[in-house]
């Protein structure tokens, strides 16, 4: 089974735990409701995700004549990948980081921090965009994007039902009652937060790879990982939660408890592949 075959059923498995919470909730008029949501959610983020992550990150359009280098390799790399040239995007932040957003290669979007391109070396700046626009060519952008999404309404929704609970809200309507409600509250937001992470993790890997095969060699990359975990850790950004999967160095990561809930793979383990990809390459 191919890595995106598995993306889009650990997505599949999303929606479906979304209209599970509404059986838990409302039965089977709960079911349809959801349902009908969901599908009305999934349409929107098709056509409007792009817009909203790049309002929520407070990225700007580039200006004409700005950073002509990043302009310069985005073109090279866009045109090696055979996609049209995105969008370009600047975050107001130090931090070192970058996502890509869009519904389709032809409709989609590269956002840098200012930090990217001030602190870090131009070839491994290559190594963060060709991962950035290997995720435009996979078109696993728009996956990721509705799965956070899908979970962040889901922990919504459990918040929601926690308040009524601890405040004397009426199960009766529910058929499940107390039970179901107690499988919403605590049980939905978990899994919803173990298919999100299982979603990134199988498209960052992909990104990784294919941007290696972009660039001829994976040491790029490699090195500019090596980079964003001392970035990240050294100037913290805040960003929605919600979004922060869609950065190619977790925004929000940091050392302790933080680490074991990151929507990415660790980076010594990303860095490791890349390396391995070069010595089957003869590369090193």
């Amino acid at each position: 089974m191919t890595t995106r075959t598995r993306t889009w059923m650990l997505l599949a498995g999303l929606s479906a735990l979304f209209i599970t919470v509404g059986g838990l909730v409302g039965g089977a008029g709960g079911i349809l409701v959801f349902l009908v949501i969901a599908v009305a959610f999934n349409f929107a983020m098709f056509w409007f995700s792009d817009r909203i992550a790049l309002k929520m990150s407070k990225a700007r359009p580039l200006e004409p004549g700005e950073a002509p280098d990043l302009v310069a390799d985005v073109e090279d790399i866009s045109a090696r990948a055979r996609i049209p040239v995105p969008r370009l995007f600047l975050i107001p932040s130090q931090q070192p980081n970058a996502f890509a957003t869009g519904r389709s290669p032809q409709h989609s979007a590269v956002a840098v921090t200012e930090g990217l391109i001030a602190l870090m070396p131009r070839e491994q700046v290559r190594g963060v965009l060709a991962h950035e626009l290997a995720h435009i060519r996979n078109r696993d952008v728009l996956v990721t994007t509705i799965a956070a999404m899908i979970g962040a309404a889901i922990a919504a929704i459990a918040n929601f039902l926690q308040f009524q609970w601890l405040f004397g809200g009426d199960d009766d309507e529910s058929p499940l009652g107390a039970i179901g409600s107690i499988v919403a509250i605590l049980v939905a937001p978990v899994a919803a937060m173990m298919l999100q992470f299982a979603i990134s993790r199988q498209r960052e890997f992909l990104a990784d790879a294919t941007a290696a095969e972009l660039l001829g060699e994976g040491r790029p990359l490699a090195d500019a990982l090596g980079s964003l975990q001392r970035g990240v850790q050294a100037l913290p950004m805040p960003v929605n939660p919600a979004t922060a999967s869609l950065y190619i160095a977790n925004p929000l990561s940091g050392n302790g408890v933080a680490s074991l809930f990151s929507t990415h793979p660790p980076i010594p383990v990303r860095i490791a592949r890349l390396q391995a990809l070069d010595v089957a390459r003869g590369l090193q």
